[in-house]
């Protein structure tokens, strides 16, 4: 892999192809504005400092910035967007990359740091009050240069599958890539607003949030490629507690379209697969206890919220299979039994409830083959798409399965990765490198390298939705639990427990904003909130709690010595118990909670 440390000169490189964007840019930071020249033989820009203000500038400008030496010279990978603020404009850009791999002829790049340039300098212009806003929305925005996951290419639009691309007209390819693009998988669409109304095509760069990874191995000693991507959407955008379920308009939170590519010869197939929150309006609000209570919000729009949410995925991918891995019983049984009575209103599409936890119990992940015996006709009927090298479609994908247990990340990615070994195996057939008897899990070297690429996709999804490492990952690694895995599953339980109470509503807070959710505006604070706040609060009621327990442990060892003891002893318990209630009352309130958007 190789990545952008190289100390490469600042020399311009082949000429830009049509529909491509610029690979490599010379920031230069003058005390009244950046100025961006691209090194690819195409044009440059200005921004100003003072507010924000976008210039294109001719060739002579451009040549004319590029002698000056009063500023700070450094060489950029990409213009992400433009957010406005209270104070000014901030410009986002790509300030190192890594190498991840090729999808079809185009290298796909992994954007390791991204950091907002400031064109703020009103804000000494305004008052105390909008000060203290513009400081948060600007810690919001140094959140959001941290997000991961987030990939691009410069010459390719990543939004679509192949099928998809390979169905749209050729001259399409010419356009700007923000044009080619699927919007729903942009993850940076609403930065790109400005950039789009100065007709800076050249300078956009579309990102796309997921996970993408790549092995390769040999059959009959001919190269075999396997890509892993996977695309999330950017219509409900959010954080595991805060972003539960559907909006009225059908989007799911943390739903992904994930796309397997097998290359071999001339010959590239590839095996689309869906997940996404259960699609009903329900909210899981945190409240300190592990598992807060799933609450589903009585709508008399639900029925049409689960129609347009299934409309979308049939117009999108054909006929769709719902595969429910949730629990049977308690609160998520409430959940998933609801989810089952609306999908009694749409007869057409194949519902299909598999207790995962209760059936794969212990750990075994090849009970998974009984969920498989039940859908397999449905899997092998809508198929997978096959191309040869001449563009030439051989087969089609006719329909998509969509998988979701609660988070749709632990459950989900066992169960997507056992579907996705099941079509490598029938791809390898149909391409001609495996005989029909033949499987991929009869090569260990080759088996390994499959489990790692699902293990890692599992992981990066996990990583970008609830914020710590995916659970499970030793039965796809490995078919089982083992000791190390349970270990690091009960770390990744703490940090998503940890991220999820205390500090996920500003993260939430931060997609809002850059994602356009959420408008910036001086008649509206992010600080017009009910409640106290839990930073002031919670860390009090915690060391009473802990000294109320230790005093109360001490004074009971020395009850035999006097009634004093005793006394002190019910009174330190007594203390102790009821800070405990109050936390448990004010769960909710004690929990790091969105300023900006809330519930949507």
């Amino acid at each position: 892999m190789a990545t952008d440390a190289d100390e490469a000169p600042l020399l311009a490189d082949e000429p830009l192809r049509p529909g491509s964007c610029s690979r490599e840019l010379e920031l230069r930071e003058f005390r009244d504005r950046y100025v961006f020249r691209s090194l690819d033989g195409g044009g440059a820009f200005a921004v100003a400092r003072s507010d924000g203000s976008l210039r294109p500038l001719s060739p002579d400008e451009a040549a004319a910035a590029g002698s000056e030496s009063d500023c700070k010279v450094s060489k950029i990978y990409g213009v992400a967007g433009m957010i406005r603020l209270l104070a000014g404009s901030y410009v986002l850009v790509i300030t190192s990359r890594k190498d991840a791999g090729s999808y079809g002829a185009s290298t796909v790049y992994h954007a390791n740091s991204m950091k907002f340039l400031c064109c703020n300098e009103a804000i000494k212009h305004l008052t105390s009050e909008e000060k203290r806003d513009e400081a948060y929305f600007m810690s919001l925005l140094r959140i959001a240069e941290t997000t991961c996951g987030l990939y691009y290419s410069y010459d390719r639009d990543l939004t679509l599958n192949l099928q998809r691309a390979s169905k749209l007209a050729a001259g399409r390819v010419h356009k700007p890539l923000w044009k080619q693009a699927d919007p729903r998988f942009v993850w940076n669409r609403n930065l790109l607003e400005e950039l789009i109304e100065a007709k800076l095509d050249e300078f956009i760069t579309p990102l796309i949030q997921g996970s993408f990874q790549t092995e390769q191995f040999t059959l009959k000693d001919r190269l075999v490629r396997i890509t892993l991507f996977s695309r999330r959407c950017n219509r409900r955008l959010g954080t595991r507690m805060w972003r539960r379920g559907a909006n009225l308009e059908g989007a799911t939170a943390n739903f992904v379209e994930t796309e397997q590519l097998v290359e071999y010869e001339v010959l590239t197939s590839s095996f689309i697969q869906v997940r996404g929150s259960i699609p009903l309006l329900w909210e899981q609000i945190v409240d300190l206890s592990y598992k807060p209570r799933p609450i589903i919000i009585e709508h008399e729009e639900m029925t049409k919220v689960v129609e347009r949410h299934f409309h979308d995925l049939s117009q999108r991918y054909g006929d769709t299979m719902v595969i429910d891995l949730t629990d049977k019983q308690g609160d998520e049984g409430n959940l998933s039994n609801a989810f089952a009575a609306e999908m009694q209103n749409f007869p057409d599409i194949r519902y299909v409830h598999f207790d995962f936890h209760h059936i794969c119990g212990g750990g075994n992940f090849d009970n998974l083959q009984v969920l498989y015996d039940e859908v397999e006709e449905v899997i092998q009927k809508q198929g997978y798409f096959l191309m040869d090298s001449k563009g030439e479609i051989l087969l089609d994908q006719s329909g998509v399965i969509r998988s979701n247990c609660i988070d749709c990340l632990d459950r989900t990615n066992v169960t997507q990765s056992f579907f996705a070994r099941k079509s490598l195996d029938s791809q390898l057939q149909q391409m001609g490198a495996l005989s029909s008897a033949e499987s991929i899990s009869q090569s260990d070297s080759i088996n390994d390298k499959f489990k790692k690429l699902w293990v890692e996709h599992g992981d990066e999804l996990s990583l970008e939705y609830a914020g710590s490492y995916a659970l499970k990952g030793d039965l796809v690694r490995y078919g089982r639990q083992t000791l190390p895995g349970l270990i690091k599953d009960g770390m990744s339980a703490i940090s998503r427990y940890y991220l999820n109470n205390f500090h996920d509503g500003v993260r939430q807070d931060a997609l809002d904003l850059i994602s356009g959710y959420y408008t910036v505006s001086k008649s509206s604070s992010p600080f017009q909130i009910i409640g106290f706040e839990s930073a002031p609060y919670l860390p009090v009621a915690s060391a009473i709690i802990v000294g109320g327990i230790t005093v109360t442990t001490f004074t009971l060892s020395q009850v035999g010595r006097s009634a004093q003891h005793l006394i002190s002893s019910i009174i330190f318990a007594g203390l102790t118990a009821g800070v405990a209630a109050l936390v448990k009352a004010n769960g909710k309130q004690l929990c790091s909670r969105p300023r900006l958007c809330g519930l949507i």
